[in-house]
């Protein structure tokens, strides 16, 4: 198989950035998801952006140029908020901010909790004025989420035994440094890779009169051509260019992000907007997840990889299967689930 399409998406929920090549880290593609945007609800909470809730996410362009994420307001033809003069200008984020003397506050994405940098009122008020309501832009920094269930590949690797745990304790060792070693997350959702395949893609499209539905809808990092549809469901392990690649985790829920008009920022009308709907007559197959339909799989880079590239055309293989599909157990609902990384459970 060969490597189709590349994005990152440094700004969580806004469109995507084509690449033709990209840095592979622990954490995903370098920059992917490093700053979310949250609304400030009434009682002074944030509340993550994301296109299944808030679909004007769909109207906002962004591009790596010289340093800085620059973000474009791509007004639709029928508002959704009152006009600005700030609709008109480009805002310009630094990839990397200086996170000296900048304000922190907690932020909940699906359980998994970070005490993030907030950037401050110019970004705020730029994004607050394309939105309609009040809006907050946060950079995770040198901040960690904890990454909940089994989704990590770690998480199934077995236990010490009791032995090694004492040795430990006597000894004073190992443990920073198995805290260190844990997988972690940006503000990706579940996992720092999200792989679908174009075979796939094509069942969709057969399910639809007009035929087109477009990849960008799945939001996924790495795509590759594939053999046979759905046969990701199975796959393991990828080899990337003949050596490791990456550790194959969960199957990915589908949202009503897949329903989005990314030119009118609302839910799509007509056959485009029942994509999840098709999907729902067959794809229902993680019986952990079970009312939500699949398409793609999450991906780790494998243990020992810490950092690699990856570009259009290289040849990604399988290189280890499993007779079953993963099952979901990511406590995404579950209040008393919220953890921060520090807090280990």
């Amino acid at each position: 198989m060969k490597v189709t399409a590349l994005w990152v998406y440094p700004v969580k929920g806004l469109r995507a950035i084509p690449l033709t090549s990209a840095t592979l880290t622990p954490q995903g593609i370098a920059h992917d998801r490093t700053f979310v945007l949250c609304r400030r609800k009434e009682d002074g909470s944030l509340d993550k952006l994301q296109l299944a809730g808030h679909p004007e996410c769909a109207l906002f362009g962004q591009e790596i140029v010289d340093g800085t994420i620059r973000v474009r307001y791509h007004a639709p033809e029928t508002p959704i908020v009152p006009r600005s003069p700030l609709h008109d200008e480009t805002l310009a984020i630094p990839l990397t901010p200086d996170t000296a003397g900048l304000d922190m506050e907690d932020v909940n994405v699906h359980m998994s909790m970070v005490r993030a940098y907030k950037m401050g009122s110019k970004y705020d008020e730029w994004f607050t004025a394309c939105f309609g309501f009040d809006t907050v832009l946060l950079y995770i920094g040198d901040q960690k989420r904890p990454i909940l269930g089994t989704f990590s590949p770690k998480a199934a690797k077995p236990q010490k035994g009791w032995l090694s745990s004492v040795t430990s304790y006597v000894t004073g060792s190992n443990r920073e440094e198995e805290k260190e070693g844990e997988d972690w997350l940006t503000f990706t959702d579940c996992a720092p890779y999200l792989i679908a395949t174009e075979a796939s893609l094509r069942n969709v499209r057969t399910r639809l009169e007009s035929g087109e539905v477009d990849m960008v809808k799945f939001r996924p990092n790495i795509v590759v051509d594939g053999e046979t549809q759905w046969d990701e469901d199975y796959w393991s392990e990828l080899s990337l260019n003949g050596g490791a690649g990456f550790t194959l985790s969960k199957l990915c829920g589908r949202c009503t992000s897949v329903n989005v008009d990314y030119d009118t920022g609302r839910p799509a009308a007509g056959e485009s907007g029942t994509v999840l709907k098709k999907l729902m007559a067959d794809r229902r197959v993680d019986e952990g997840h079970k009312y939500s339909p699949v398409f793609g799989r999450y991906a780790f880079l494998t243990d020992g990889v810490h950092s690699s590239s990856i570009s259009l055309g290289d040849e990604v293989g399988v290189t280890k299967r499993s007779e079953q599909r993963p099952v979901w157990d990511w406590p995404m609902k579950d209040p008393a689930a919220a953890r921060f990384y520090e807090q280990r459970v």
